[in-house]
């Protein structure tokens, strides 16, 4: 037991002197490329409905629990995941969303679909949550000249993992089957293969020593920045300032007007176009959902890279008015173009994955690095709320709207509505962020990591 304490323990993953902090993003992408999953359950909705006789808002709950305890455990647990190390984090997360898989397959191998819930809901989700912010802090002391492209690269894996569990997802309902048996082989494979693949990150994932700095930067250099301070606030401390706050809104209304349409974006786009001349096939939906994923992922990379030259605070301004606008010419044209419809949704969730990967650097610009990952992990709460949320509101009105004998874009009109009115909320509340007042900074006794630093290898 003690060598097995010893090899998780946050002390053995202190990088060497000769480490390169270029190894550290494609540990974190093992972890985000799994985990990210989750979008691409959009493709198990039918089958589930089919098979289990579920209505839209019952296959959609494994889903909203998952996005719940995601919240819940990176809330929780983001204390412990800064005190343990992410090597810890990264094997807890590949425990709990692999196990996750596993008793899917056991409940629907059972016609149980509570198990399902239990599995994929509540025991993946915590994987989730513990993965998600598992190398956020640890991206953020590596690349502290760069914290905008850094997190981005990590967390574009969480939007982008969709893009390969999709087509891998439909590939094997189509093999398996998408009876109960076939959806229980199809869960029991992605659990055996993601715990191999997320593995990979807990083995090559580590810390900087606490005196490490890139080579030629100059910590001093951040204070010239609007917004971002050179101080540290611990999490407790940030829960009481309204910096917190107003960026809990702004996450949760942006995550909601976008994961409505993400968790359904399969039945949405189908539905859109029935009764048109050029109704979409199943397969077609499913590579409009992997073309989402893959806006969902290179959103997360290109815009928070840009948030580090134009600034947090306006790039935020841009995903939310903008994603209004969008939201409107939708409601406007409806399904007058695919094209149209498609590329207004492609942009909304680039600017969706986008918010993801920008919070971290903008909690790190506000708070400082001294506990960046545990209060990214408070305010993922925000994501619970919106995992509930945003799914709520697509399937609850359009389950509405279709028991009214409504068809086609009618089913999705009223809440796009209510999508707009949430980013302009999100839009005030960002404007309302301004630094942090100095009596919430911790001091250099209370925040010894922050000592001042010598410059290592850098690259």
């Amino acid at each position: 037991m003690s060598t097995r304490e010893g090899f998780f323990d946050r002390s053995r993953t202190v990088a060497p002197p000769s480490w390169s902090r270029w190894l550290i993003p494609p540990a974190a992408l093992s972890i985000h490329l799994s985990i990210g999953q989750a979008y691409a359950w959009s493709v198990f909705k039918p089958p589930l409905e089919s098979s289990m006789n579920l209505s839209g808002k019952g296959s959609a709950l494994p889903f909203q629990l998952a996005i719940v305890m995601l919240g819940l455990s990176a809330a929780f647990g983001g204390t412990l995941v800064e005190r343990k190390g992410p090597r810890w984090a990264m094997f807890v997360s590949m425990a709990c969303f692999s196990s996750g898989f596993l008793i899917s397959a056991l409940g629907m191998a059972l016609s149980q679909y509570w198990l399902v819930v239990f599995g994929y809901g509540f025991v993946g989700g915590i994987g989730l949550g513990i993965g998600y912010i598992s190398p956020v802090s640890t991206l953020v002391k590596w690349f502290p000249d760069r914290p905008g492209m850094a997190t981005g690269i990590a967390i574009m894996g969480f939007g982008g993992g969709a893009l390969i569990a999709s087509p891998w997802s439909t590939q094997m309902l189509s093999s398996f089957g998408t009876d109960k048996g076939g959806i229980a082989e199809t869960f029991l494979v992605h659990g055996i293969v993601y715990a191999v693949f997320m593995s990979f990150g807990a083995l090559l994932v580590r810390v900087p020593a606490p005196d490490w700095l890139p080579a030629g930067w100059d910590p001093r250099q951040v204070a010239e920045k609007p917004l971002v301070t050179n101080a540290n606030v611990s999490a407790r401390n940030a829960l009481r300032t309204p910096q917190f706050w107003c960026l809990w809104v702004v996450l949760c209304l942006n995550v909601t007007a976008g994961i409505g349409i993400l968790e359904k974006a399969a039945p949405m786009i189908t539905d859109f176009f029935a009764h048109t001349s050029a109704p979409v096939s199943a397969s077609a939906a499913a590579g409009f959902v992997a073309l989402l994923s893959l806006s969902n992922m290179l959103g997360r990379l290109g815009w928070s890279a840009f948030s580090d030259v134009i600034g947090r605070k306006n790039i935020y301004r841009f995903y939310l008015g903008a994603g209004a606008l969008i939201y409107l010419i939708i409601a406007l044209t409806q399904n007058a173009g695919k094209p149209v419809f498609i590329i207004c949704a492609v942009v909304i969730l680039s600017f969706y994955g986008a918010g993801f990967s920008t919070i971290p650097a903008y909690l790190k610009d506000l708070f400082g690095s001294y506990q960046v990952g545990a209060i990214h992990g408070r305010l993922l709460t925000a994501w619970s709320v919106a995992g509930v949320a945003g799914p709520l509101i697509i399937d609850g009105i359009a389950d509405a709207q279709k028991n009214a004998g409504k068809t086609g874009p009618a089913l999705y009109t009223e809440s796009i509505y209510i999508m707009i009115g949430l980013l302009v909320i999100g839009f005030i509340a960002n404007e309302l962020v301004r630094p942090v007042h100095t009596k919430h900074h911790e001091t250099p006794m209370e925040a010894p990591e922050q000592a001042p630093a010598s410059a290592g290898k850098g690259e």
